[in-house]
């Protein structure tokens, strides 16, 4: 369950005035199943969300159904997963359980973006891109000079539609993406695939550019681009064809995968280093 989801259910128990607890991984050390600041709601007969699984979470559940017969309305426990637990991870946690009435969800910090991206392109593969992206701690602008391409209905806060005029317009917004920003490039025009290219390898400081062709598209790109200034060092970041090496099909929605895999697997390493 994404954020937003646990978020939005949440929200209408409390509004609902249902008895429940939200139990929250307010620290951690060593290896732990979720990350500080997973959550998830527990009530006497349902649970949203999860911490990880696994005995600790069936502590956590037992737990917050006991605050709740008691009448408490805050409970913490710190554990340590091996010694008291028996899990393998190693590490420890640090649980805080308060009543939803007390949390109110309108006001919960979501996770940090993993990354940010401007994704050109409302076709297929970017619309297959978008959806799998609705469920990801990610700040996305998508962008086309074709209103006509976004598909009906609202993608979630995360997700921005841009709709820029034809022409320059869409190079244009690749100076408004902060530093280490994400690129994906895949429009309906390879004109303007090659004017938004050069716009994003001008800038130098992206994190990760992505231009959707072959081989040979990219072999054209690269020998235009040269021709232009740009360097072998700067072209030699270009991915092109984007996805993770060895998932092969062309569907737009295994595309889709394999370059959402791939933007997770670069923000990780990302971090990482960081």
């Amino acid at each position: 369950m994404s954020f937003h989801t646990l978020q939005t259910e949440a929200a209408a128990w409390a509004a609902a005035g249902r008895l429940a607890v939200v139990v929250e991984v307010a620290a951690t050390r060593g290896s732990v199943p979720r990350e500080a600041g997973a959550r998830m709601v527990v009530a006497y007969d349902a649970v949203l969300g999860t911490i990880g699984g696994g005995h600790l979470e069936l502590q956590a559940i037992a737990d917050a159904r006991a605050l709740l017969q008691r009448g408490e309305r805050h409970f913490e426990r710190q554990v340590a997963l091996g010694p008291s637990l028996g899990q393998c991870c190693g590490g420890a946690v640090e649980l805080q359980h308060r009543l939803l009435a007390d949390t109110p969800p309108s006001f919960w910090a979501p996770p940090g973006p993993r990354f940010h991206l401007q994704l050109y392109g409302a076709g297929h593969v970017g619309r297959a891109i978008v959806r799998l992206l609705a469920d990801v701690p990610c700040q996305v602008q998508w962008i086309d000079e074709r209103e006509s391409e976004f598909p009906a209905g609202k993608e979630p806060a995360h997700i921005q539609r841009v709709c820029v005029e034809p022409g320059e317009s869409a190079a244009a917004e690749v100076a408004a993406a902060p530093a280490s920003a994400c690129f994906l490039v895949l429009t309906h025009s390879h004109a303007l695939d090659l004017t938004i290219t050069q716009a994003v390898l001008a800038r130098g400081d992206f994190g990760f550019f992505g231009l959707i062709g072959s081989q040979t598209k990219r072999a054209r790109f690269e020998a235009r681009l040269r021709e232009r200034g740009v360097s072998p060092e700067v072209l030699a970041r270009m991915v092109c064809p984007i996805g993770l090496p060895g998932i092969h099909g062309k569907e737009p929605e295994l595309i889709a995968l394999a370059v959402v895999a791939q933007l997770l697997q670069v923000a990780s390493v990302r971090v990482t280093k960081i």
